[in-house]
């Protein structure tokens, strides 16, 4: 089923009354416990202005969609012969793939085998040894620091611990981006504070410390100041990591809708296969016996048609062959 959707235009003048209209019929509800029907999309035009509020009817699903909801396919991230190492140990090389707007792109592989680095490569955290990243055609790994800022205050990134500071409430996490590349007043900080943390699902918890919540709940959080800044690309690294199913599920359906509203591509590092089918349109494979990419696409693709081994043995948990040896099995 295609994906469609209604789109209402809302004018309002606080963030306090858009999060009153956030109030949708919960998918659970219990005390204390907030989480919105993510079949409710909203794109954000600022505080004081059009709100756009889209009704999404999913279809089959996020990941068979997303051709349909990114208007402009262009290669937004670029990855050309990229070699990854620590000194003289080289962890992958080259390294080729493109990951397209409005792509839910997942790097997957087994434990160790460089997922999170090349991430850390991805956001200027760590150099490659070889090779080039580009961002919308432009050239990161050689741009000079000045002309990286403008490409790094794009990124929103979840780090796999939430990385919230402990001696902040929530909503002061969330303000702190905002506070450091914006000249927006306190009282306008604060209201877009509680204006993402409505987005995760997480209103009324503005003044909670990251102690006094739980783990799924800090990595909303965490998420809400990924997208203080409204990114282009949202980065997350593991982002269901220690969270039990029904949790997971729920992050992944805002991982989507977020996707949908904010109109962002995602990079994801995940070796959780209920995650990846569920979110991914688009992948990459990392294979640490042979230190290369061995496969990319679609994870759902990759599972009907890949030959590889190891792939295969990933995708299935073990538990199957090649698609020609399942074939003639």
């Amino acid at each position: 089923m295609a994906a469609t959707s209604q789109s209402t235009i809302l004018r309002v003048s606080r963030a306090d009354r858009l999060i009153d209209y956030l109030n949708f019929p919960p998918t659970r509800s219990e005390p204390g416990h907030y989480v919105p029907d993510w079949r409710y999309c909203v794109r954000i035009c600022g505080i004081e202005g059009a709100i756009e509020l889209s009704t999404v009817d999913r279809g089959s699903g996020g990941a068979a969609a997303a051709n349909e909801i990114a208007n402009n396919r262009a290669p937004h991230i670029e990855v050309r012969d990229l070699t990854m190492a620590y000194g003289a140990f080289v962890l992958m090389r080259d390294l080729n793939f493109t990951v397209r707007r409005g792509d839910v792109f997942v790097i997957m592989g087994a434990s160790g085998c460089g997922k999170s680095t090349l991430l850390r490569n991805l956001i200027g955290l760590m150099e490659p040894a070889r090779g080039e990243i580009l961002y919308d055609g432009v050239n990161f790994t050689k741009a000079t620091p000045e002309a990286r800022e403008p490409i790094l205050r794009r990124f929103g990134v979840l780090y796999q611990s939430g990385a919230l500071w402990s001696s902040m409430t929530l909503a002061e996490n969330i303000g702190l981006p905002l506070g450091q590349f914006t000249d927006l007043s306190p009282a306008e900080i604060r209201d877009i504070a509680m204006l993402k943390l409505a987005l995760v699902g997480l209103k009324g918890f503005e003044d909670y410390y990251p102690s006094q919540i739980s783990g799924g709940m800090q990595k909303r959080a965490g998420l809400a100041r990924a997208i203080a800044l409204d990114p282009d690309i949202l980065f997350f690294d593991e982002p269901s990591a220690g969270l039990d199913p029904v949790s997971s599920r729920l992050l992944d359906d805002l991982i989507l809708a977020l996707r949908d509203s904010l109109g962002a591509t995602v990079v994801v590092v995940s070796h959780e296969l209920p995650s990846i089918f569920t979110i991914a349109n688009n992948s990459v494979f990392l294979d640490a016996e042979t230190r290369t990419m061995i496969a990319s696409g679609d994870p759902h693709e990759l599972l009907a048609h890949s030959t590889e081994p190891r792939v295969q043995e990933f995708l299935t948990r073990g538990q199957a062959g090649t698609p020609s040896e399942k074939a003639h099995g």
